[in-house]
């Protein structure tokens, strides 16, 4: 037999194969990324992700042995995976990061709740992380093209989900398993598999797919210009010009604060509430969840100095942004160091 890792030699006193250490070694590194990302989307966290790609990895040297060589070991790896996650999901408080508070109507006016440490919320996912998504080929029962899988307002949705729902959703409709694999590896029935199945695209339906804009297979060329023009916003003071940029019916989120608005008025009202509180911004294009998104970076007025401010992910429709997710601190500048971005802009003014 081979697999992405190459060879597996068939060693043992039962006769089974193997996995001798370069063998594990190479399957480690063909689905680390895969799996890591997998993990996310059970999970929402991007430390969490990782925890638990190495805890797979480690379950699956110690089992090496009951790896019986009928099977892929990429669907072997994904089902150690995936009991890993849903096990801890059960041990922790909640069962699903949020990008906002469900059923919370959108905010009017000035933000006045502070940030809310105490809500698990939702990470972006850099784009440096992401598998090869044109070699990412799911299984001919998926629902979902793989970057539509990968975005931030997907990953959102599906933590509203139980974690089995979720878990049944994400190795069907994304991965393209089948119904019986997949009560293979969670147990339970064909039938109680398609029934969790219906129960998630239902919920999926009503709090993503009907709200999203089309997707694209591939970003569109007008993408690019959006995110220039985003960041020239940002960077010469311009809010009439970023407001500009915003769809009517847009929604703007930040976390880890509560409040959130629809409508670029609304958007734009909140934006030159807090817009002035720092003396000039500069901005980094980097990728989040197969998105434009870019990292900030701050003045002070007190000090003159440039300081990592937010995160921000857009969600583009055409030429205008129909989603905006801005990280602010203190999460959005703990969240520089997983995109690759300095302490301080590189080439800064001021």
């Amino acid at each position: 037999m081979t697999d992405a890792s190459g060879p597996i030699e068939p060693l043992g006193r039962t006769g089974q194969p193997v996995l001798d250490r370069l063998a594990f070694e190479r399957l480690t590194v063909a689905h680390r990324r895969a799996l890591k990302l997998h993990c996310y989307r059970m999970m929402g966290s991007l430390n969490e992700a990782d925890d638990l790609v190495q805890e797979t990895f480690l379950k699956a040297w110690r089992a090496r042995s009951q790896f019986d060589g009928r099977g892929s070991a990429r669907g072997w790896l994904y089902a150690i995976a995936t009991k890993s996650c849903l096990n801890a999901i059960k041990a922790r408080s909640s069962a699903g990061r949020i990008l906002g508070l469900p059923g919370r109507p959108p905010s009017e006016g000035g933000a006045t709740g502070g940030p809310t440490a105490e809500l698990a919320w939702l990470d972006p996912y850099p784009d440096v992380e992401l598998p090869d998504i044109a070699d990412d080929r799911p299984g001919p029962e998926a629902r979902y093209e793989a970057r539509e899988a990968v975005r931030l307002a997907f990953v959102a949705a599906i933590q509203l989900l139980p974690p089995r729902q979720r878990a049944a959703l994400l190795l069907c409709d994304v991965l393209g398993w089948s119904a019986i694999e997949t009560a293979q590896l969670l147990g339970g029935t064909t039938a109680s598999i398609n029934s969790a199945l219906q129960r998630a695209r239902a919920t999926l339906g009503g709090h993503h797919t009907q709200s999203s804009p089309p997707q694209r297979s591939e970003p569109g060329s007008d993408e690019g210009l959006l995110l220039e023009r985003y960041m020239e916003a940002w960077q010469a003071d311009n809010l009439e010009g970023l407001v500009a940029l915003l769809r009517e019916d847009a929604v703007y989120h930040m976390p880890p604060w509560r409040e959130w608005y629809r409508g670029h008025q609304a958007i734009g009202a909140f934006l030159g509430s807090v817009w002035g509180n720092f003396a000039g911004y500069r901005a980094v294009a980097i990728g989040a969840n197969a998105q434009p998104a870019v990292g900030v970076y701050a003045l002070s007025r007190q000090d003159c100095v440039w300081r990592p401010h937010s995160l921000h992910v857009i969600e583009p429709a055409g030429d205008r942004i129909a989603a905006l997710t801005i990280y602010v601190p203190p999460l959005g500048p703990a969240l520089f160091a997983a995109f690759g971005l300095p302490p301080e802009p590189v080439a800064s003014k001021g």
